[in-house]
């Protein structure tokens, strides 16, 4: 009976704020953490390795704070920079700006809040891991409208996504070693390998607005090209492991990443969109399969 009584007088109150903060999360896409988890897994890797296995406590709060606080922010510039595009593509018709819910101004603040709280995070670390912020906030930035002209603009995302592994050496050795530029790199091929699959769902649309995409550029070869970019970043982490002197644990988990990869052929073969996704969504246990292997290695 309390309960009753009370909602009539909080409902209209609580209401318009549930529902605004519903929108809110859905601009950041925190509703949808795969792709925290792709930028995720390549940072802990990093940090893992220049610290020989004993990241500190603060270097793993304010990396995976910080990780989730810039993929939000990138999330909210992109649907800002894409808003005139994404009414045109079925599967980004509803998202927050395009259909109006949200102003773009709303996007704008939103994603400069939550990027100066993410440089507010590392305030503690040295002052190159600092600098380094400042090529990762432009680079993230910039990538909705680089993707307009660049052929290829997977490859830019894999730089967006994979800035945490520079940060994450200069971090802890205060100099950036460089096994870290080769394991950004081998972001960079994984990038276009899942990012492929992403646009290959929606292929048929970019085409029609003039969106580029690996998808697009790629052709009849984009299968050829996802696999071949799985190989080239695979190879690259275990050279790294094997030029820090990591074992068979480590290997085991290059391994099983590999089966993922195999696994995705098979979903991406016929380029059916939803089996695209699938693929596409499935690195998270890739990354994760590299990640076990190197934390398994570094305690037994």
């Amino acid at each position: 009976m309390p309960v009753k009584i009370i909602n009539p007088i909080l409902d209209p109150i609580l209401n318009p704020i549930v529902s605004r903060l519903s929108l809110y999360i859905q601009l950041v896409r925190l509703d949808k953490p795969i792709g925290i988890l792709l930028l995720l897994w390549p940072t802990l890797v990093a940090l893992w390795l220049a610290s020989e296995g004993r990241p500190t406590w603060s270097h793993l709060l304010i990396f995976g704070l910080g990780t989730v606080l810039m993929r939000s922010s990138g999330c909210a510039i992109n649907d800002y920079a894409d808003r005139d595009f994404d009414k045109h593509v079925a599967r980004t018709a509803q998202r927050p700006i395009t259909s109006g819910k949200l102003s773009a101004q709303e996007a704008l603040i939103i994603a400069a809040a939550l990027a100066l709280i993410s440089f507010g995070l590392i305030q503690s670390l040295n002052t190159l891991t600092k600098l380094l912020s400042i090529p990762a906030l432009f680079v993230a930035a910039s990538y909705p409208y680089f993707k307009r002209f660049f052929a290829i603009p997977q490859a830019y995302l894999g730089i967006a996504f994979g800035f945490g592994i520079p940060m994450a050496f200069a971090a802890v050795l205060a100099h950036i070693p460089w096994q870290a530029w080769v394991l950004l790199v081998a972001n960079v091929f994984w990038a276009i390998a899942y990012d492929t699959e992403y646009a290959m769902v929606d292929r048929e649309d970019d085409l029609k607005i003039g969106i580029k995409t690996s998808a697009i550029t790629f052709g009849k070869w984009d299968v050829f090209a996802v696999m071949a970019s799985y190989a080239i970043s695979l190879a690259l982490i275990a050279y790294v492991g094997y030029e820090l002197g990591r074992g068979w644990y480590f290997f085991s988990g290059i391994v099983v990443a590999s089966l993922c990869a195999l696994y995705h052929y098979r979903l991406i073969k016929e380029r059916e969109r939803m089996a695209c996704f699938r693929a596409f969504k499935h690195n998270n246990y890739l990354g994760a399969a590299v990640f076990i292997g190197l934390i398994c290695d570094y305690l037994f």
